[in-house]
């Protein structure tokens, strides 16, 4: 009986090892990869490539979520969970955010103190003009206002 209670400790702790060795190898969950559609408005299409089915257009400045890149394709996906194929050409390096909550407040600093610019209604579009610090992210309205929005009231960051 001791030896079956050896074997299961042995087997047991095998076990629990590799458990933990795996774990440390396990692939990390990539964060989530974001790209702005540019000057002009894109077509998203049902394949990569033109003879594709057309789905929609998307309105330039649009962020949106980068799922797979193929050659001069990259399939997304934008706020409203719709999934397509745009071409390569249409995106942008400058970074835009949609406001996801009710009304976003911008304000002049990162803080929930910093006094108030203004608010932004949802699906309101803003410009990111640096990047996110400690859950704040400094952002520009197209009519020049800028400030600090939290991280949480936006999509696309």
């Amino acid at each position: 009986m001791l030896k079956n209670a050896a074997r299961f400790v042995a087997a047991f702790l095998f076990s629990v090892t590799a458990f933990a060795q795996s774990a440390e190898t396990a692939p990390t969950v990539p964060t989530k990869n974001f790209v702005t559609v540019g000057e002009r408005a894109a077509i998203l299409y049902d394949a990569p490539s033109v003879r594709g089915g057309k789905t929609f257009i998307i309105q330039r400045g649009t962020p949106l979520e980068t799922l797979v890149k193929l050659g001069q394709w990259t399939k997304v996906r934008d706020v409203e969970g719709a999934i397509g194929w745009v071409e390569n050409s249409v995106l942008s390096d400058r970074r835009h955010v949609l406001v996801s909550a009710t009304f976003a407040e911008v304000r002049s600093g990162p803080s929930a103190t910093a006094s108030l610019v203004f608010e932004a209604q949802r699906s309101v579009l803003l410009e990111v003009t640096g990047a996110a610090m400690e859950g704040w992210l400094a952002v520009r309205h197209r009519d020049g206002q800028a400030g600090f929005v939290r991280v949480t009231q936006v999509w696309g960051e």
